[in-house]
């Protein structure tokens, strides 16, 4: 595929997001777009989680995943740039600029997930020079808010989306809550006092939300995540799972059922996936 190719690919994906206002995440839409998947059901979208380094990024644009998440710091010591990596890591062999500029020879989206308030400035700055040379989806990750069964967070959700801005068109905001899951406990859901501190939140936004939730939890929140998603077409959820999570795949099917397909995204286990695209639906 030539250059030319690529950018006006690139320059569709953010058109098609920008047009008409405030608009739903086009994410699912995007990859049947450029023949990566087969269908607007964003449980095709495949992901590749913390390429953080030279090797894991390489690998990340080998396979055949569609987004590729990674973390963001700030570096512990100078030059203090932003760099990819995970507490308590401080250091890592590639920086975010490196990182984008390897990124920017394919047609794969981006995940960056903060952890630290003092990285987003910089991050979004070279976001915004490397924008134009993006040719897939682009999401801006933090957990915001306190969530079921989690602690306080690190990153404020004020002075977190005041470092983010309006810029960026065409990216995606994946806004979450910390949560905690315990084997042999009564672990809650999200509760109606947590979706709608979320909303409030989210409802001045220009950029479409994602919200990421806990598989583990789902079962108990239904409709309190059928609630949010109602709230505004630009919303849509994330579902992930953590290693040593127990819950049931079958406990997805109302979600499967009575949302919208390509409003939720599935980023879990791949026997988790192998087992939901078997269920009816």
């Amino acid at each position: 595929m030539d250059s030319l190719e690529f950018e006006n690919k690139g320059r569709l994906f953010q058109s098609r997001s920008r047009s008409g206002g405030q608009m739903g995440d086009r994410t699912s839409q995007h990859f049947p777009l450029q023949g990566a998947i087969q269908s607007e059901d964003a449980l095709s979208v495949q992901w590749y989680h913390a390429a953080n380094s030279k090797s894991k990024i390489a690998d990340a644009l080998k396979s055949s995943a569609d987004m590729i998440e990674a973390d963001v710091l700030l570096r512990g010591h100078n030059p203090k740039e932003p760099i990819m990596a995970h507490p308590p890591d401080t250091d890592s062999d590639i920086t975010l600029h490196d990182w984008l500029k390897e990124v920017s020879m394919s047609e794969k989206g981006i995940k960056l997930d903060f952890k630290s308030l003092q990285a987003v400035a910089p991050s979004i700055t070279l976001l915004e020079k490397f924008r134009g040379h993006l040719h897939g989806p682009v999401w801006i990750n933090a957990d915001i808010l306190p969530g079921p069964g989690g602690g306080a967070t690190d990153l404020d959700p004020v002075s977190f989306l005041k470092a983010v801005g309006s810029g960026l068109p065409g990216s995606v905001l994946s806004l979450g809550w910390t949560t905690n899951w315990e084997r042999g406990a009564e672990n809650p859901g999200y509760s109606w006092e947590m979706v709608r501190e979320m909303e409030e939140v989210c409802r001045p936004l220009k950029q479409p939300v994602t919200f990421p939730v806990r598989a583990a939890l789902l079962p108990q929140s239904f409709l309190q995540m059928q609630w949010l998603l109602q709230q505004s077409s630009s919303y849509s959820l994330t579902v992930w799972t953590g290693q040593a999570d127990e819950w049931k795949v079958e406990d997805l099917l109302p979600y499967r059922q009575n949302i919208d397909k390509s409003r939720i995204y599935y980023d879990l286990l791949e026997s988790q996936y192998t087992t939901l695209w078997k269920l009816p639906c």
